[in-house]
């Protein structure tokens, strides 16, 4: 990627889940905000509690339209006039609940927040808000700032992956969810690492992982942290000038 100023070093700060703060070339974007200690059956075990508002967003990204993702408080309290870059056609429906600048975005189409293009990629999730909710199809996001990152949101394993292979410098990747197991549509440690060896980046985050758990014990995975370090193992195996930097909620790094 060549030689980065101090200026322009890119900050990740993990809030947990698919809550990311990147703070890239001056510009603060926000993934996925989930600021709450419980969302639905859902509770925060990351230690804690609920997370406070970041004092500056200049717009929130959002993948898809699950509950765990798109947290209408959560939103509401950090995007109620902050741009809110969604997928199509999410825009009427997030605009009906208080967000009043929506940008929908499909796959391949792009919004500029303060000078940085912001990219929608494509994703393997499941479209539709449950039980009886709208349905917009699920994306990633490419921002391209002097260091490029890629957002993942909440996705399966693809081949298209492959076509960001050396155009990025952070990877975020979802490595597991909230429960024992997984559905179809999401990334385990194995695929996430597959998915770092794909695209290539100089440096991979897992995210979406040891945040939230069912309020019920026996839903809950045995050692919450096990998905992380897997992955971290699994990638130094597949793709190892991959660094790997495993975060705890609430962490942060600078690139």
């Amino acid at each position: 990627m060549g030689h980065v100023s101090v200026r322009d070093r890119t900050a990740v700060t993990w809030l947990g889940h698919a809550t990311v703060l990147l703070e890239v070339d001056g510009v603060a974007l926000l993934t996925d905000p989930v600021l709450r200690d419980r969302v639905g059956p859902l509770v925060r075990i990351a230690p804690g509690g609920g997370v406070d508002p970041p004092a500056h967003v200049d717009a929130v990204l959002l993948s898809h339209l699950h509950a765990d993702h798109a947290d209408l408080p959560s939103l509401r309290a950090i995007a109620r006039e902050n741009p809110v870059l969604a997928p199509h056609p999410a825009g009427s429906w997030l605009a009906r609940r208080g967000l009043h600048d929506v940008r929908e975005l499909r796959v391949g189409s792009e919004a500029i927040i303060g000078g940085i293009r912001v990219t929608a990629t494509p994703a393997r999730h499941d479209p539709g808000r449950r039980p009886f909710g709208p349905r917009a199809e699920p994306v990633g996001y490419l921002i391209a700032a002097s260091q490029p990152v890629y957002f993942a949101g909440d996705t399966d394993l693809f081949d298209a992956m492959a076509e960001l292979r050396d155009s990025v410098a952070v990877a975020l990747l979802p490595v597991w969810g909230w429960g024992p197991r997984l559905g179809p549509g999401h990334l385990d440690p194995e695929r996430a690492a597959r998915a770092a060896a794909m695209i290539a980046p100089e440096v991979a985050i897992p995210i979406h992982w040891g945040t939230f758990a069912p309020v019920w014990p026996g839903g809950r995975l045995a050692d919450p942290a096990r998905p992380a370090r897997e992955f971290e193992r699994l990638t130094n195996r597949y793709a190892p000038s991959v660094e790997v930097r495993v975060l705890a909620p609430g962490g942060r790094t600078v690139i």
